[in-house]
């Protein structure tokens, strides 16, 4: 089949959903990608490198993975991964490539749908290029076990929509008190405005072991005082110089310098999110469609 008729075929399939929908029938289960986001509320904290870190061991341990460059501002898990790739998804949103077309071939392995860097226009893309890229991302489910969505620092409109599409929430923060203080506002923004109610908290750049769980800590005592969500401590990431190194070397940190406890820590994030039970899917167009469907019908505001 070739793309085009994919497209048509999809466009197809979405419009059945959207009649089951609207006349109350069962939709289909199909088997699909775990989708993580992989959020920061504060820039500079190591989140990217954590994405691709964690993906590459995922794929050493036989997940089959996609990262998805969601910063469309400034994206860089390409050059952290010493690649190159001719075509991003600015030639996907102009229409000249599908999806397909501009995943790139990274290490270990994984795959990646690099965003390009510089292209101003893609931080504001309207609600029907979402649409389009949601239904498009669906149809590549079948393709892989995880999908880990690498999105922008802050709570952006396109932070909070690549949030939303995904099942899971890894928010990537630091000691540092102003990293902390932004991962809450991510936080309670996700949990009041888009009713997200549970939080995985991954802290990086640590210096002693109990600096995670102090930070963890902290996010706990205020969350359960003004916010009613909860936050499930994955662990903590050494600091380590040899970081900076393979950032330089563009190259993932577990790949060059495999021995080292940062390294280990990376294999241990991996593990425990390919093990841990993964929650109800919602980051799929099946999701996205009954939310659409619900929001034309004015039963949302």
């Amino acid at each position: 089949m070739n793309v085009i008729q994919g497209h048509f075929d999809q466009a197809g399939t979405l419009r059945q959903r959207n009649r089951k929908l609207a006349a109350g029938a069962p939709i289909e289960q199909q088997a699909t990608a775990r989708v993580i986001s992989v959020t920061s509320g504060k820039g500079g904290v190591g989140k990217t490198s954590v994405a691709a870190n964690v993906a590459v061991e995922l794929s050493r341990s036989g997940q089959r993975v996609l990262v998805i460059d969601a910063d469309l501002g400034l994206a860089n898990i390409d050059v952290l991964c010493g690649l190159t790739p001719r075509h991003n998804l600015n030639h996907y949103f102009a229409g000249e490539k599908s999806l397909v077309d501009i995943i790139a071939p990274g290490p270990a392995g994984i795959s990646i749908l690099p965003a390009g860097s510089g292209l101003q226009h893609l931080t504001h893309l309207d609600a029907g290029q979402k649409m389009r890229f949601l239904e498009d991302l669906d149809s590549l489910h079948g393709r892989f076990d995880m999908v880990l969505i690498d999105t922008e620092a802050g709570i952006s409109e396109n932070v909070t929509y690549f949030n939303m599409a995904a099942q899971e929430i890894l928010v990537v923060t630091t000691p540092e008190p102003t990293a902390i203080t932004d991962a809450y506002a991510l936080m309670k923004l996700m949990s009041t405005r888009y009713h997200q109610k549970h939080f995985s908290l991954v802290v990086n750049q640590a210096h002693e072991m109990d600096d995670g769980l102090d930070v963890y800590q902290k996010l706990t005592i205020v969350s359960n005082r003004y916010l009613d969500i909860s936050i499930d401590y994955l662990g903590c990431i050494p600091a380590s110089d040899r970081m900076l190194e393979a950032v330089r070397r563009q190259k993932p940190m577990v790949e060059l310098f495999p021995g080292q406890k940062t390294s280990s820590a990376f294999r241990t994030l991996a593990d425990t999110l390919a093990h841990r039970n993964a929650p109800e899917p919602k980051g799929t167009v099946q999701f996205f469609w009954k939310r659409f469907f619900t929001l034309s019908q004015g039963g949302e505001s």
